[in-house]
């Protein structure tokens, strides 16, 4: 395997093709090439080793994820950026060097090469935010499902509407810009669960989550509820980190938990549509780290509906951010 490793001597970075290889049991490193002290340079010195094209080409998606997000993370540490009591500083730069990236990269790129990307990123997406709440079709026929329209064998219509309505939600709030308000969370709870629950609207008898630290809003207060969630939003939609402010938003809905079914994909899902607006990329949080989002997700639950305390909300914010660091280079470096 070759990748580009980074070495920082008196401060500088100097960067190295390096190779791994396993032989007789034992993996033997190299570093064969310098690279230079740019990461600019890396691409154009690459192209020229020529003894080592096949180890490259094999690599080349991983080490132009190195190049590209070092490149933009080169560039926010340029500016400067205030601290935010929401954010380690590290992180933060990361996240940063990613909406740059989007804006000044990938949306920049040709409509149509916009529009699959963003569809491989929904085979993904929708995946990971209906296998979180128990759908079990695998990645692979999910992919099959939602490109060639191709049912999977020994699955329930359920499963199916689950996948293809998420895809239809996104492209739909991605292309209409609704604004957001209470039409808009109960539309598009409503769209979500087209097909797979008969409930539309707000939930009409107490529940309680199983294994929740937390009290859900009782029937009759669902309404006000939400106006308070609102009204929390647009107070801070202008003052708050987009990224903060989409977790947040998400997490007082979840703990509203206003519908009888479908809560967690609705929040996720207009999670993402208030990054987008914002010109933040969407992330997916990975169906392999369910337990540490609803951890994380607890962490905030004594706090109230009007609050906003960074000390409640640090361990989601880091959270999310390492989800959108995955997902994004997963999905957007092309």
């Amino acid at each position: 395997m070759a990748y580009v490793y980074k070495k920082i001597v008196g401060g500088r970075n100097y960067y190295y093709l390096r190779i791994s290889q396993r032989v007789n049991g034992k993996l033997i490193v190299k570093d064969v090439a310098y690279l230079g002290n740019s990461i600019s340079e890396i691409e154009h010195k690459l192209d020229q080793l020529s003894q080592y094209k096949n180890e490259i080409r094999k690599s080349y998606r991983n080490i132009k994820k190195f190049v590209q997000s070092n490149y933009y993370l080169e560039k926010v540490k340029a500016e400067k950026l205030k601290k935010n009591p929401y954010f380690e500083n590290k992180i933060r730069k990361e996240l940063e060097a990613i909406k740059l990236h989007y804006n000044q990269y990938f949306m920049k790129l040709n409509e149509n090469t916009k529009k699959e990307t963003f569809h491989h990123f929904l085979i993904d997406f929708s995946f990971n935010t209906t296998s979180l709440e128990g759908n079990t079709i695998n990645l692979a026929d999910v992919k099959l499902l939602l490109e060639e329209g191709i049912l999977p064998a020994k699955h329930t219509l359920r499963e199916v509407y689950d996948l293809q309505n998420t895809e239809k939600v996104f492209f739909w709030l991605i292309e209409k810009k609704p604004l957001i308000n209470e039409k808009l969370i109960v539309r598009t709870h409503d769209l979500l669960l087209e097909g797979i629950d008969l409930r539309k609207g707000y939930r009409q008898q107490e529940i309680r989550v199983f294994k929740s630290s937390f009290e859900t809003s009782p029937v009759r207060y669902i309404k006000t509820d939400i106006k308070i969630l609102l009204r929390w939003y647009q107070k801070n939609k202008s003052k708050l980190h987009p990224l903060v402010l989409a977790a947040i938003f998400h997490h007082k809905l979840e703990k509203i938990h206003p519908f009888a079914d479908g809560n967690g994909r609705t929040g996720r899902m207009l999670m993402n549509y208030l990054l987008i607006r914002n010109k933040y990329p969407p992330l997916i949080v990975q169906k392999k780290r369910r337990i540490d989002y609803l951890q994380v997700l607890s962490k905030a639950d004594s706090g109230d509906l009007q609050g906003d305390d960074p000390k409640l909300y640090n361990q989601l914010i880091t959270f999310l951010t390492e989800e959108m660091i995955t997902s994004y280079w997963d999905n957007f470096n092309i």
